[in-house]
């Protein structure tokens, strides 16, 4: 071995070694005040002796020192024992937090009122499944149609105007769409028309021509282009900024249109027809040169298909619902046409709407019970059933806080529900800029 090396015993080595690595290891470190080393270096040195080769003793000489070892407190058996009690170990969470944690109130269930808390008369109201007569508006108004008239109930003040009565040659009135902008509406007929109103001046804008060859039973607006629906089995896509209005048409039903609905991305359409099917068409797929081009043919529904909501959490998922012969809502994803799931209702499916607030899905239905569904999604546990209604509830409209639902039923009734409460969290109204698609619509006739 050369005279400059030097070797270390294993366990220094071990030592050293974890002292370069830095490892963070934990010793118990006792308290010497506290050990009685006068006891322990007897215990360990003298009291071995003789154990193993023992001395006999009198009986005398060893009661004597049993009784010096009691007096001298030599008779514990223990070497490393202490004369203080241990510690009382504290708890790892202080009491007060700990009683503050449990006394944390659990989210109490919504209350959710189970009559209506506005009725209002409705007479004259088609009692018709196919139709789509009552929308409530951006502008906080509600408009409903009610023969061969169009009235509007302004939420905020409860007075009611007369938009416009149409002649009998031309009506009853067949639908009526809100535009984005909450001022402009449109006013579907039952002569295959399709008329534009300014609602701020009882003014009509213009009447589309040519779309349909009978009712249009269904529309929805997606920025300034107005999707129409009719009888004929005809989808088409109006811009109501031009005199040549109709640009593009989409074919894939062959009976009655009955639910149209845009998505919120203005990407994709939902169209739901009297002969049950569901299509999702895609404006970047469909155009004039392919307008039966849907993106999705979806047949799983037995009855015909009008009741149709996108849903406001998740951009490619849409609920439908089936007439008295299906009675199912169904849940489509629209990327893949994929059905997702599919609930018996047990009754006719008229109209679907979501919470804005909570995963929740609200159904109106018609025979037998005439009521409103609350949903929990996506369990589909009902959480609720509202009755008020005599007949079939074939129309609702939201209101724009999403709190309040407006039902319209074959009874002649009008109701106003709180099914949705208030949002949880108040925010400053921000109202966005909706682009006026109106502009230049005076100037055509």
């Amino acid at each position: 071995m050369d005279a400059g090396s030097v070797t270390c015993s294993p366990a220094r080595h071990q030592i050293l070694r974890r002292k370069s690595s830095q490892e963070n290891l934990d010793r118990f470190i006792p308290n010497r005040s506290a050990m009685d080393f006068d006891y322990a270096h007897y215990m360990l040195t003298q009291s071995k002796k003789g154990k193993e080769n023992p001395v006999a003793s009198s009986p005398a000489k060893e009661a004597y020192r049993k009784l010096l070892a009691d007096s001298l407190g030599m008779n514990r058996t223990r070497i490393l024992a202490f004369r203080n009690k241990p510690p009382t170990p504290r708890d790892a969470v202080p009491s007060e937090w700990s009683s503050v944690q449990q006394a944390k109130p659990v989210k109490a269930r919504r209350y959710i009122p189970q009559t209506s808390e506005r009725t209002l008369d409705a007479p004259d109201i088609q009692d018709d499944y196919y139709l789509n007569l009552l929308d409530w508006g951006s502008g906080n108004v509600l408009a409903i149609a009610l023969g061969n008239t169009v009235y509007l109930w302004d939420a905020a003040d409860g007075n009611t105007s007369e938009l416009v009565t149409v002649d009998d040659d031309v009506g009853p009135v067949t639908s009526v769409k809100w535009a984005p902008d909450g001022r402009h509406i449109s006013v579907g007929l039952n002569n295959s028309e399709v008329q534009l109103w300014d609602s701020t001046s009882n003014k009509l804008l213009r009447t589309l021509r040519g779309c349909h060859q009978s009712r249009v039973g269904s529309m929805d607006w997606n920025n300034h282009i107005l999707t129409t629906g009719g009888m004929d089995g005809r989808i088409v896509n109006n811009d109501v900024r031009i005199r040549a209005h109709i640009v593009e048409t989409y074919s894939g039903h062959h009976q009655e249109v009955c639910g149209l609905k845009w998505s919120a991305s203005g990407q994709q359409l939902a169209s739901g027809g009297n002969d049950n099917l569901l299509h999702i068409w895609d404006r970047s797929v469909a155009s004039v040169n392919s307008r039966s081009r849907w993106l999705h043919r979806l047949e799983d529904h037995t009855a015909a298909v009008k009741a149709l909501a996108w849903c406001p959490f998740q951009g490619n998922l849409l609920a439908s619902g089936g007439g008295g012969g299906d009675k199912c809502i169904k849940f489509w994803n629209t990327h893949t046409g994929a059905c997702l799931n599919s609930v018996d209702t047990g009754s006719q499916v008229c109209a679907l709407l979501w919470n804005q607030n909570e995963r929740e899905l609200l159904s109106s239905h018609g025979f037998t019970q005439n009521q409103l569904t609350l949903w929990k999604y996506p369990s589909m546990v009902k959480m609720a059933e509202l009755t008020g209604h005599t007949s079939r509830v074939l129309f609702m409209a939201q209101s724009p806080d999403g709190c309040t639902v407006a039902t319209a039923a074959g009874d002649e009734t009008l109701r106003f529900w709180n099914v949705f409460g208030s949002p949880e969290v108040a925010a400053k109204a921000t109202r966005k800029a909706v682009p006026e698609p109106f502009a230049n619509v005076n100037r055509i006739r």
